[in-house]
C-alpha cells in the first residue's frame, strides 16, 4: 500500500530585516513548511500575487512599500490570492494593529516578544 503524504504548507516571510528573516524560515522549514522569502514590500507584493502559499507573514516596516499598503491592495485587488495574514510588527500600537485587522490580517505578533514556538502556534492555528 502506498501512502501519500499531504502537500507541505508554504509560508511567505515579507521581512526586511536580513536575520530575522532567515531565523523565521529556519524554525518554519525545521517544522516542516515550505518558505518563500521577500526583503522588501514590492518584492512581497509581487510573490503575494504570483506564487502559491497559505499563509503570509507580513511585516509593518518594511522598505519601498510598507505593510499596511499591502494589505489595502490585497483587500483592493479581486486577483490578489486572499488567505491568512499575520502582521509581524515591532509597534506595540492599538492604532496599527486595529488598522491591520480592518485590512484582514488575521492575527500579529510583537516581533520583539516572538519565540520559536509562539510563532509556530499561531502559523499552526491557521494552517495546521
Amino acid at each position: 500500500m502506498v501512502t501519500l503524504n499531504p502537500p507541505k504548507k508554504t509560508i511567505l516571510i515579507v521581512e526586511d530585516e536580513h536575520d530575522i528573516r532567515l531565523l523565521y524560515a529556519e524554525i518554519l522549514m525545521d517544522a516542516g513548511y515550505e518558505v518563500l522569502q521577500a526583503s522588501d514590500g514590492n518584492i512581497g507584493l509581487e510573490m503575494i500575487q504570483n506564487e502559491v502559499w497559505d499563509l503570509l507573514l507580513l511585516d509593518v516596516i518594511l522598505p519601498v512599500k510598507d505593510g499596511i499598503r499591502i494589505l489595502k491592495e490585497i483587500k483592493d485587488t479581486k486577483d490578489i490570492k486572499k488567505g491568512p495574514v499575520i502582521v509581524l510588527t515591532n509597534l506595540n500600537s492599538e492604532h496599527i494593529i486595529d488598522e491591520a485587522f480592518k485590512l484582514g490580517a488575521s492575527g500579529y505578533l510583537i516581533k520583539s516578544e516572538i519565540t520559536p514556538d509562539k510563532i509556530l502556534d499561531e502559523i499552526k492555528s491557521f494552517v495546521g
